[in-house]
């Protein structure tokens, strides 16, 4: 006990540093304990679409979404779920969601909005399209 001690008193940037990234480990395993939606990978995705016919929303940009989506994406941007629009989806309460962003961090916030807002089986793609795209799996731009 008494090198930690030690440590500390003789490094405190160091020992602050060890703190603060161990607290915001905790809260990223806390916050995806208590999250209604449940993290996927592009495997399971497409299996989800595939076997259960998941509707796969994309949250990014009208630009960043123009630019390459997975087939059959609806666009509903992070700003439009803030907002209550989702109109697209409303009628597919019970259906799988898949929620897409770029690289699965801010499809992860809209699904827990999405799943507030009473979709019940609401996934995020945690990988984003990079990790789909990087497994190879179709994209189109139309």
């Amino acid at each position: 006990m008494q090198e930690y001690i030690d440590f500390v008193t003789n490094n405190p940037m160091l020992a602050g540093a060890w703190v603060v990234i161990a607290a915001m480990l905790i809260h990223s395993v806390v916050k995806a304990k208590l999250s209604k939606t449940n993290n996927i990978n592009p495997q399971e995705a497409t299996l989800l679409i595939n076997k259960q016919d998941a509707i796969v929303v994309d949250v990014r940009s009208a630009e960043e979404f123009k630019k390459g989506h997975i087939v059959n994406a609806k666009n509903i941007t992070v700003s439009q779920i803030d907002e209550g629009k989702f109109a697209a989806i409303e009628n597919d309460k019970q259906a799988p969601i898949i929620v897409v962003c770029a690289t699965g961090t801010r499809s992860g916030g809209a699904g827990d909005k999405l799943a507030k807002a009473g979709f019940e089986q609401v996934n995020n793609l945690f990988s984003g399209m990079s990790g789909w795209t990087a497994a190879n799996l179709p994209t189109t731009k139309k």
